[in-house]
């Protein structure tokens, strides 16, 4: 068959030799230590993965510095996991105290294998995006510097993923993680009409609302949002830059609990609410990372070996779960959007 550029390459020509050599051919796999996982073939052969948690912002020189780990170590190849763990790879026992010394002279931290915390996979935040209820950086930085033990130790029961996501639009995977942290608008977009005909497409601006709440005004020109029927969204700031929807006192935090990809013993779930609304206090936002620590240490000190953040609130009940952690129950728990179902073991979401 002829050679295209079309569609990405094959992916086995990327492979190090170790995994092309031994591809489909492995028998088991073990955990050596946090941060390092042992793979052994049907041949006999090895392959030793050191797992490498990576900075939330990277710059070119850190790029540099783990090609330069790879070079030395693993024959120049290197890999980032989906939740951006960087992976380093040798056939070679010997290679693996100096793929972690070299990481820790980085400031790097090792672990993450296991019944551990994962780096966390978030969305643009601030940095970046234009409809962000809160920052992803700064924030993910204090969480996991108040959770940083659990990356490199042995410290729980079973895996804890953890995601966060800027605003409802949820680009991470907050909606099938152990943790999610999801930035919330609490307040409507506020409409510019001195602006809006001059940059804005108003036809475009009222197609791109998911629940019809924009309208054309029917008592002068401009635009109005029906605030019973905005989500925030942000899909209308999107096309229109004349509707900001940013607001330093409506804009917070909620937290989700119990969601996974994983089929191993139950299927994958996804997360569901347990705190409404935290307030958005940077640069370390004491609150949230509060709130994500108490979870972790009661489901630590209640849960059952392997058993995941979300089976284990299945197996006590959410009764139970807000009151070990002491997280109160409010009405925003309730989902009374038309689809919901009716019971709240089914469904949890916030609304406001």
């Amino acid at each position: 068959m002829a050679r295209t550029d079309i569609g990405p390459p094959d992916f086995r020509t990327m492979l190090p030799e170790a995994i092309r050599n031994n591809y489909g051919k492995w028998l088991y796999h073990e955990i050596l230590k946090p941060g390092v996982m042992r793979h052994v073939a049907e041949g006999g052969g090895e392959l030793y993965t050191v797992r490498v948690g990576s900075p939330r912002l990277v710059s070119i020189d850190f790029v540099r510095d783990v090609c330069d780990m790879a070079d030395r170590f693993c024959d120049g190849y290197l890999r980032f996991t989906s939740r951006a763990n960087v992976e380093l790879m040798t056939p070679k026992k010997e290679n693996v105290d100096g793929i972690i010394a070299a990481a820790k002279a980085l400031g790097l931290p090792v672990g993450g294998i296991g019944d551990c915390i994962s780096n966390i996979v978030h969305t643009q935040g601030w940095i970046h995006c234009h409809s962000a209820a809160t920052d992803a950086s700064g924030l993910v930085k204090s969480i996991m510097d108040e959770l940083y033990d659990y990356f490199t130790e042995f410290k729980l029961t079973s895996k804890l993923r953890i995601a966060v996501a800027c605003c409802i639009n949820m680009c991470g995977a907050v909606h099938c993680s152990d943790l999610a942290v999801v930035g919330v608008h609490t307040k409507p977009p506020k409409v510019d009409n001195e602006r809006l005909g001059k940059i804005c497409e108003v036809p475009s601006t009222i197609r791109s609302c998911p629940t019809g709440a924009i309208r054309k005004n029917p008592d002068g020109d401009g635009l109005v949002v029906n605030r019973e029927r905005c989500m925030y969204c942000g899909n209308c700031y999107t096309v229109c830059p004349a509707m900001p929807l940013a607001d330093p006192d409506g804009d917070g935090l909620a937290i989700f609990v119990g969601g996974k990809v994983s089929n191993a013993r139950k299927a994958p779930m996804f997360s569901r609410l347990a705190v409404p609304f935290l307030p958005n206090n940077p640069p370390r936002w004491p609150e949230v990372t509060a709130a994500l620590k108490n979870i972790v240490e009661v489901y630590v000190k209640h849960s059952r070996k392997y058993e995941r953040l979300g089976e284990w609130i299945e197996r006590i009940g959410w009764e139970r779960f807000f009151t070990l952690t002491g997280i109160e129950f409010t009405e925003d728990h309730v989902d009374d959007f038309t689809t919901a179902t009716e019971t709240y073991r089914s469904s949890m979401q916030y609304r406001w």
